[in-house]
C-alpha cells in the first residue's frame, strides 16, 4: 500500500465509528478523514465503510483492512517501545571504535563498563580506516592526530597518547644502544609500513634515519611490538608497555612525540544515556589510559 496514513486514517474511523472521533484522535481536520477514506476506497474499489446516521460501520473489506492496520499499529507501538527503551537505558549495542594500539588500554575499561551494565552489547571496531558515525557505524569514536573536523559530530580532547623508542634485551646484546639521538642512523628500527602514517613519532623517525635502517615494517600495531619484543630493531611502544615488557628506553620521551586522542560522538546520539554513561565512565578511568 501507497500511503499508510489513509489506511491509519481507515483504522481510526473503525475504532471510533465516525469521522468526528477520527479526526479527534489522529489531529486533523475531519474533511482530511473524509478524504483519505475516499482517495482509499477509490483505490482499492471497494467499499470499506457503509454510512449511516450514528457514523460508519466496517464492512467485510473493511474488516479485513483492520485486521492489518491493528496488526500494523502494535507492531509500531511495540517498536517505539524499544527505541525508546534503547535511548533511555544503557543495554542494546554499544559500538566503540580506535586505533588497535589503544585496545589494550581501552579493552578492560569496556569490560568493566559493561558489567555494570550487563544487559549491554560491546561492539569494538579497529583498524585505520575511519568510521563513519553519520552513517551509524559507531556510538563513540577515540580519535588521535588533529582535531576531527566531520559536520555533525561532538568533539571533545581526551588525552595525549604518549610514546617511548625502546630497545629490547635481544636488540641490545647483538647491537647495543644508541650514543644519543645522533647515533641513531647506525641502527635498526620497526616501523609502520605505511608511508603516510601520520603518527607523529613515526613522521620524526623518518626525518631522522635513512630509509635503509627501517629493516622491519609491519602493518599491525601488535606485529611491530612482537618484533621489537623479538629483537628486529628498535621502535615506539605506549610508554606504559616499558616496564610491563622489561624494554629499555633509548633516548628520553619527546613532547612531540605524542598524539592527542579525541573522543568524538555524532549530534544526534551524544545525549543518549548509554553513550554518556560511557563517556563518564571512560573519563573517570582515563588515568589508566593516560
Amino acid at each position: 500500500m501507497d500511503n499508510w496514513d489513509e489506511i491509519r486514517t481507515a483504522f481510526q474511523v473503525a475504532r471510533k465509528g465516525t469521522v468526528s472521533g477520527a479526526a479527534e484522535e489522529l489531529g486533523v481536520h475531519h474533511a482530511t478523514v473524509i478524504r483519505h477514506i475516499d482517495a482509499l476506497e477509490q483505490r482499492l474499489g471497494v467499499k470499506l465503510f457503509q454510512r449511516h446516521a450514528r457514523g460508519y460501520t466496517a464492512t467485510e473489506a473493511g474488516q479485513d483492512l483492520l485486521q492489518v492496520a491493528q496488526a500494523t499499529d502494535d507492531q509500531f507501538t511495540q517498536l517505539a517501545g524499544r527505541i525508546k527503551g534503547q535511548g533511555e537505558g544503557v543495554s542494546g549495542d554499544l559500538v566503540i571504535t580506535s586505533l588497535d594500539m589503544l585496545s589494550h588500554r581501552l579493552t578492560p575499561v569496556m569490560v568493566a563498563f559493561q558489567a555494570q551494565y550487563p544487559e549491554l552489547r560491546i561492539r569494538y571496531r579497529t583498524g585505520d580506516r575511519v568510521f563513519r558515525l553519520e552513517y551509524g557505524e559507531a556510538h563513540v569514536a577515540i580519535r588521535a592526530g588533529t582535531m576531527p573536523e566531520e559536520p555533525d559530530n561532538v568533539v571533545q580532547p581526551f588525552i595525549a597518547q604518549r610514546v617511548s623508542l625502546v630497545a629490547s634485551a635481544a636488540y641490545i646484546d647483538r647491537y647495543g644502544l644508541p650514543d644519543g639521538e645522533a647515533d641513531l642512523p647506525r641502527h635498526r628500527f620497526v616501523i609502520s609500513d605505511d608511508e603516510k602514517s601520520r603518527a607523529p613519532f613515526e613522521r620524526w623517525l623518518r626525518h631522522r634515519v635513512p630509509d635503509s635502517a627501517l629493516m622491519y615494517r609491519a602493518s599491525d600495531p601488535r606485529n611491530m611490538l612482537d618484533a621489537i619484543l623479538a629483537g628486529a630493531g628498535i621502535g615506539f611502544v605506549m610508554q606504559q608497555e616499558c616496564a610491563a615488557r622489561g624494554l629499555t628506553e633509548v633516548i628520553p620521551s619527546l613532547d612531540e612525540w605524542a598524539a592527542p586522542l579525541w573522543l568524538v560522538t555524532h549530534v544526534d546520539l551524544h545525549r543518549t544515556t548509554k553513550v554518556q554513561a560511557f563517556l563518564r565512565f571512560l573519563k573517570d578511568h582515563m588515568k589508566t589510559l593516560a
